[in-house]
């Protein structure tokens, strides 16, 4: 299906995800024709089947605890189960409101909508179904796909994915989860709530291995009080199915068993049969090689998303379908600064972070080039409310700006809006030391930690 017949247009999208309805969007107000093109739902993997569905999963899982904890806070409640039909009824309903509402958008600016499997067949033409769309700007904006490992075959059944796992009629037993990244540590956390009986298992020495390792020590703590089960320092070696669900075996020749195997190894670049090589597309692992810019090895050829090496998270394609709108429309919008773009996990704890880690810190300053303070959660009253452990912990270059803002506990994924703001203005301590910080609310923890690494601490133990 097109809205109209023409097929010569300023601008043709492939993939309708985060990054090409984005910039679909943002093209339209700049007054270009957009040519936008998807094989399946507009909206991508983040809305059908990642961001989106896995959150609403652990707010229900949320539900679940606070439920089974209600006697903490003098409320006689108990946890009579899991309804699985009505929790993906819920989550289906979340999807599906956002679906509308992104097609409705899409389709109320004027965007020409193409249904199908696009191929780059020329530097200025993508051909779906045998019809040839043509611009002199070209947007490659394919998403990614579930990694496996070698010798590691998906069967759905009993070894998944994340797609099979948002599926699932029935909350899993028992379930071994091999991958302690984003993925991993989300889907952990929320079996858990549901009461599963979860085991982690990562090759890297730590759990959520790009955050700050302060963070990874707090998650693997609470993790353990959780009751979920995890090995670091743990490499795959194989995996085979039993009678009844699984047997996983590790280098070391300990082996585990569950009903069932998430493997969440992370996510690989849907590069695949696009063309690109035919046409001059240089890739990298996989990867579409771009410039600052975006601009691909080929002239009038862009690429944003999870096609091009980096943080895989929708926000950053939003952002880049936006540049390359405006960088077309030749408005020299400023170049996307990867450090500054937001990051959240949403376990429990959930974890958030803006700009560079300590350690990274270090290897770019020195170690004595750097401040750090840490600001516990016990000190900041609405944390005590919630009834959560954490903290914030600032990292800044030696009498300069902060270059790292990285927080655990309950609800801090909506504190990291002011961390973006003091990340990427460049704020040093004093300058938001200044700044009010509503009682009693987490953000104060922000202020706090400000007000100790400018020199004059409040609520905080000397």
């Amino acid at each position: 299906m097109a809205d109209n017949a023409g097929t010569s247009f300023d601008l043709v999208i492939l993939g309708g995800g985060s990054g090409g309805y984005a910039c679909a969007l943002r093209a339209s107000e700049l007054d270009l024709r957009v040519a936008l093109i998807e094989k399946d739902k507009l909206g991508g993997t983040c809305l059908h089947r990642g961001c989106i569905p896995t959150k609403a999963l652990l707010h229900a899982g949320e539900i679940a605890d606070n439920a089974r904890d209600g006697a903490d806070f003098g409320i006689r409640t108990t946890l009579e189960g899991v309804d699985m039909a009505g929790v993906n009824k819920y989550k289906d309903g979340v999807v599906n409101r956002a679906f509308r509402g992104v097609t409705g958008l899409i389709k109320s600016r004027r965007i020409t909508i193409v249904e199908g499997e696009g191929r780059l067949v020329a530097p200025n033409a993508v051909q779906v179904n045998g019809t040839r769309y043509e611009a002199p700007n070209i947007l490659l904006a394919t998403g990614s796909y579930s990694r496996s490992l070698p010798g590691l075959d998906i069967d759905g059944e009993r070894i998944i994915t994340s797609e099979h796992a948002l599926q699932l009629g029935d909350v899993p037993r028992s379930v071994i989860v091999l991958g302690g990244g984003v993925i991993g540590v989300e889907f952990a956390s929320v079996w858990r709530s549901f009461g599963a009986e979860v085991t982690l298992i990562e090759a890297l020495p730590r759990l959520l291995a790009v955050e700050d390792e302060a963070s990874s020590k707090i998650v693997e703590r609470v993790f353990r009080r959780r009751g979920i089960n995890y090995k670091t320092n743990t490499p795959y070696k194989s995996v085979e199915r039993t009678e009844n669900g699984v047997r996983l075996t590790v280098e070391s020749g300990e082996t585990f068993e569950a009903d069932l195997l998430l493997v969440a190894v992370g996510r690989g670049p849907s590069t695949t049969g696009l063309g690109l090589e035919e046409v001059g597309v240089a890739t990298e692992r996989g990867f579409v090689r771009t410039d600052e810019r975006l601009r691909t090895s080929v002239e009038g050829v862009r690429a944003a998303g999870d096609i091009v090496a980096g943080l895989q998270l929708a926000h950053r394609g939003f952002q880049q379908g936006i540049f390359i709108a405006e960088d077309i429309a030749g408005l020299d919008p400023a170049v996307i600064d990867e450090s500054g773009i937001p990051r959240v996990t949403y376990c429990d704890p959930e974890v958030a972070s803006m700009g560079l880690t300590e350690a990274a810190a270090t290897e770019r300053y020195g170690a004595d080039g750097i401040e750090t303070f840490t600001y516990d959660l016990a000190g900041n009253p609405k944390s005590q409310i919630l009834k959560t452990q954490g903290f914030v912990k600032l990292v800044r270059a030696k009498d300069g700006p902060v270059v790292g803002i990285h927080m655990v506990g309950a609800r801090v994924g909506e504190l990291v809006g002011e961390a973006q703001l003091i990340y990427n203005w460049e704020a040093f301590p004093e300058d938001v030391a200044q700044l009010i910080h509503m009682h009693p609310t987490q953000s104060e923890a922000i202020g706090e930690a400000h007000l100790a690494l400018a020199g004059k601490p409040l609520h905080v133990h000397g």
